[in-house]
């Protein structure tokens, strides 16, 4: 159950209840940041990396990561930084963890109905890049996949019903930040998350997207995606 913390604006003098926002584990269970009652809130003046992320511990399979740091917009107009009790401090005793889950198996690329061969884009611009990524992703069998006007500093968004995809046509591996920025947009809006990416991904980012489930691909200059874990296999074998 999530937390819940009286708070008074430093602006305005106004009180609030605030509650932490819950969000799934990689286990599966629901996980809250545990508030720091004593502490007060701190205006945000600025953002940074490290002030938007704080580590958290799931009380049900024991793992530690980073998530985002709770927030209370005030009516005063305030954007309040809500304090997160230290891993290192004292917690509840934790739930006997549950049983381990076995490792992801990716399935055999074939697909239950049989698709015609992809015909790929060769990719000579940025746009080239984004027209091979829809097009893939319409080749699953995701529907009306279209370039958003959002440019995000990982890449290009690519949107269609209960999906959300990112292209990064740049020659920089995707970081794990890339990743965990797609998979909360994607739980926001209750959608699947792709990832694609032609300069491929960081050691981390990979193995955070196989926690999450997120389809990871990599494209050469012939414009033909190739899937980089199991997710992405899956995905292919499945479609949409």
């Amino acid at each position: 159950m999530a937390d819940t913390v009286p708070v008074r604006c430093p602006a305005c003098r106004r009180d609030h209840l605030f509650a932490s926002p819950v969000y799934p584990c990689a286990c599966g269970a629901p996980l809250a940041p545990p508030l720091l009652r004593a502490a007060r809130p701190e205006p945000i003046s600025h953002r940074t990396w490290t002030d938007d992320w704080v580590m958290v511990r799931c009380l049900h399979c024991g793992r530690q990561d980073h998530w985002p740091q709770p927030e209370l917009g005030c009516p005063c107009g305030a954007v309040l930084r809500i304090p997160v009790r230290p891993v290192s401090a004292p917690t509840p005793p934790e739930a006997p963890p549950s049983p381990t889950r076995p490792a992801r198996i990716p399935l055999p690329r074939t697909a239950t109905v049989p698709r015609p061969s992809f015909r790929p884009v060769t990719i000579r611009t940025e746009r080239d890049a984004v027209t091979a990524a829809a097009l893939y992703l319409t080749w699953l069998g995701f529907r009306d996949v279209v370039r958003t006007e959002i440019r995000r500093p990982s890449g290009i968004d690519l949107r269609g019903p209960g999906l959300i995809a990112q292209v990064d046509p740049s020659t920089r591996a995707a970081t794990l930040r890339d990743v965990e920025c797609l998979w909360l947009n994607g739980l926001t809006t209750s959608a699947a998350s792709v990832f694609f990416s032609l300069a491929g991904y960081a050691d981390d980012a990979r193995s955070r997207a196989d926690d999450l489930g997120i389809p990871l691909f990599v494209m050469d200059l012939t414009g033909r995606p190739q899937p980089v874990n199991g997710p992405a296999d899956e995905l292919i074998s499945t479609g949409a």
